[in-house]
This record gives C-alpha cells, sequence and structure tokens, in this order.
C-alpha cells in the first residue's frame, strides 16, 4: 500500500511568509501535498514540483440553488484550476462554519463535490460526532480524498471510517506530529492512506516523511544458507553499484546467479588496510546477476543505469530504496560460490576474489576470501521463478 503525507499550508496556519516557509520545508522533506487556499496555488507553483490541493472557499459551496449558474461561469482564470485536487469543507459545513442539514441531500459542500468533476475532488471534514462521521462516509462516495481532521482525537472515529470507506476513497487523518501519523498508519492493521500534517516544524515534518517511508518498506525474511563449495571461477564482467544514497555499517544489496537465492552482500562501508571505505557502494557481482529491487522484483545487473532505484536491506531484513548514482563495469577475477538453503535447495552466485567484499556470515561480516566450506551466510531465499524480473508461476530450472 502506497502512503502519502500532505501538509496544511492554508492561512489557518498564518501570512503567506509563514505558509511560504511551511511549504519550503515540506518541498524539502520530500512530502507528497500541501494543501492551501486556492488563491496561494500559483506561488506553490513557483516554489518547486509538489502536487497541491486547494481549498474550494468562494463562497459558492453554499449557493446550492446556483451551481448551475456557477458551473457555467468558470474558466481557465478559476485559481482552483491550477490545482491538482479541489477540497470542499472549508468555511463549509465540513468544518463545521455551517450547520449540517439533517438531509445529507441538501448539503452545499457535496453538491459541490458533485458539481467539481472535472477535478480531482477532496472532502474536508473535522470529526465532532457521529453526524459528521456520517457525513464524511456519505462525502465518500463523491471524494477522491476524504480528509478527517479528528477534535479531541480518539482512535475508534478513525477506525470506523477506514472500516467503512477505506476502499471507496484515498482516507487523510489529520495530525499533528510524527507519532500520530505512524498510528494514523497502523490503525487497524491496514491505516490511513495519507495523512495531513498541520505543523510548523521542519523537524516534524521530515519525521513524518520517515514515518511514512518506514510504513510502506518491505521487512525480508532472511535465512543462512551453507556453503558446499567456493572456488576460483576465472575472470568475468564485475559490476560495482554505486548508489546516490550512504549506506549504514550493516546494510547491502540481494544478489545472486539465481532469482529464488540471493545473497547479501554488504557496502563497502568498512575501513580497510588496502582501500579507502566507500560507504554509497556494493561491489555486486557479475554482469548476469540478479539484483532485488523495491517493488519485489529483480533486475539483471548488466541494465542497471544511473537513476534507477535498487533495494537496500540490512542484516536484520529492514529495506528502504536507493538511487543508483553510476554502474561501473570492469573484468575482474571471481570466486563461485554455492549454497544450500534450509529448504534443502542448491543456489549460486559469482562475487569478486577480492578481500574488501563482504557478506553477512554466522559469526560477522565476513571477506569473501576468508570463506570456507561449511560456513553459513545470509540470503534470501523465494521458491519461486521469474520471468522479466516478475515473479511467475510456472517451472524454471536454474543450474
Amino acid at each position: 500500500m502506497t502512503r502519502s503525507v500532505w501538509v496544511k499550508a492554508d492561512d489557518t496556519v498564518g501570512d503567506w511568509d509563514d505558509r511560504r516557509a511551511r511549504i519550503t520545508a515540506a518541498l524539502e522533506a520530500g512530502v507528497d501535498w500541501v494543501l492551501v487556499d486556492e488563491e496561494d496555488v500559483e506561488r506553490v507553483r513557483e516554489l518547486g514540483d509538489i502536487n497541491v490541493a486547494a481549498f474550494r472557499t468562494d463562497g459558492d459551496v453554499t449557493l446550492v440553488d446556483d451551481i448551475d449558474a456557477a458551473e457555467s461561469d468558470e474558466s481557465d482564470d478559476d485559481p482552483a484550476a491550477q490545482a491538482d485536487a479541489v477540497v470542499v469543507g472549508k468555511d463549509g459545513e465540513g468544518d463545521a462554519t455551517i450547520d449540517l442539514p439533517e438531509d445529507f441531500s441538501g448539503s452545499a459542500d457535496l453538491s459541490t463535490l458533485r458539481r467539481d468533476g472535472e477535478f480531482d475532488r477532496g472532502a474536508y471534514v473535522r470529526i465532532l460526532g457521529t453526524e459528521y462521521e456520517r457525513f464524511a462516509e456519505t462525502a465518500a462516495e463523491e471524494a477522491d480524498y476524504t480528509i478527517v481532521i479528528g477534535e479531541d482525537w480518539t482512535i475508534i472515529p478513525l477506525e470506523n471510517l477506514i472500516a467503512r470507506i477505506g476502499e471507496e476513497t484515498d482516507l487523510v487523518a489529520g495530525v499533528t506530529s510524527a507519532e500520530e501519523a505512524k498510528t494514523a498508519f497502523e490503525t487497524l492493521e491496514i491505516g490511513s492512506d495519507a495523512v495531513l500534517l498541520d505543523s510548523d516544524d521542519p523537524d516534524e515534518i521530515r519525521k513524518t516523511v520517515e514515518v511514512r517511508d518506514e510504513a510502506a518498506r518491505e521487512r525480508l525474511e532472511l535465512e543462512y544458507a551453507e556453503i558446499l563449495d567456493v572456488e576460483r571461477a576465472g575472470s568475468a564482467d564485475r559490476v560495482c553499484v554505486d548508489t546516490g544514497n550512504l549506506l549504514e555499517h550493516d546494510e547491502g544489496m540481494l544478489v545472486g546467479s539465481m532469482s529464488r537465492g540471493l545473497v547479501f552482500v554488504h557496502g563497502e562501508t568498512a575501513e580497510s588496510p588496502y582501500v579507502a571505505s566507500r560507504p554509497f557502494r556494493v561491489n555486486a557481482g557479475a554482469v548476469h546477476a540478479y539484483v532485488r529491487t523495491p517493488d519485489g522484483g529483480t533486475k539483471y545487473l548488466s541494465e542497471l543505469r544511473s537513476g534507477d532505484e535498487v533495494q537496500v536491506v540490512d542484516t536484520d531484513g529492514n529495506t528502504r530504496e536507493a538511487i543508483v548514482g553510476r554502474v561501473k563495469i570492469e573484468q575482474r577475477p571471481m570466486f563461485r560460490i554455492a549454497l544450500e538453503t534450509e529448504s534443502g535447495d542448491r543456489v549460486e552466485t559469482l562475487l569478486q576474489n577480492a578481500e574488501t567484499i563482504k557478506v553477512a556470515a554466522a559469526e560477522g561480516r565476513k571477506a569473501v576470501t576468508d570463506l570456507e566450506v561449511g560456513d553459513e551466510i545470509l540470503l534470501y531465499y523465494e521458491d519461486t521463478a521469474r520471468h522479466f524480473g516478475e515473479t511467475v508461476e510456472e517451472s524454471i530450472i536454474e543450474k
């Protein structure tokens, strides 16, 4: 499930200088959306490339009888037309500026949602009671995004809304901190699709983006496989993957000659008497080998290009994505390493014959040149076949 972070930056957070500072912090942190007043849409476009949602608060939300006339008056000059989504509810029924009608068929906000069919549509609802939960559920039938803001928030309204409308709309939960965002993403094990953060603190914005990334990341079950054979295999075209991200000491990539069994290879983060550390690099193997990608697929090492994404994994199986900055291919002497998995399957890979290439052995980080038959090294095993990097239900023999 893809998660997203929105940042609230309308006139309720301050003047334009205050709003601009919040939007700039959102851009720098990697936020997905900002929610602003419609008159600020063009200003946001000048600040950077980000999805912009605009509150529609031009007064016509209250004019149910004049909707047809308002429709005919719309033009390309409408500031909201420059937004990626238009949100109804501010200064309306959604935020309780206008009382909810007993019969929602007479709702001005809902009528405006239906009218704004040319836009991606959003509904903004403060959950002030069970009647506002019902209103949000009704709005979700029309809205692409349903933003719900808790008042003296308890988790129960969010649970109710996730259960009732989670598949009809992108549910966006209002939060004021990264901790609240984490709760929103984890509620009912399904979580909200997004959060709307109301905070001026750049650190809180950054932490919320980190929570988003952690919620979306895969966690892999790694296992140890026993080495059956280690032998010199002559020279081959070896691939170094240099990323645009610094790797932690316990991180590396999953690579292998057979897609079902990918060996954990450490990044070159350790100091060595032979060469300086390169904490952005994984000396990954020969050109034919697979490397795992963030979508759960694989690519051949020879296919990687600058700008591609690869999956970085740590020794506990936690994953993240990294951008390939450069791929360096050179002819180098290689080892062939054969392994037996816990299930008894045999898999192999080629790794460069060099002291700086290290794998995760049962006793800790170990150079490829020190490996012996009987050692156990970390591996990701997946009993499946692949075609063009995608899992397939068919029999493929790799040996």
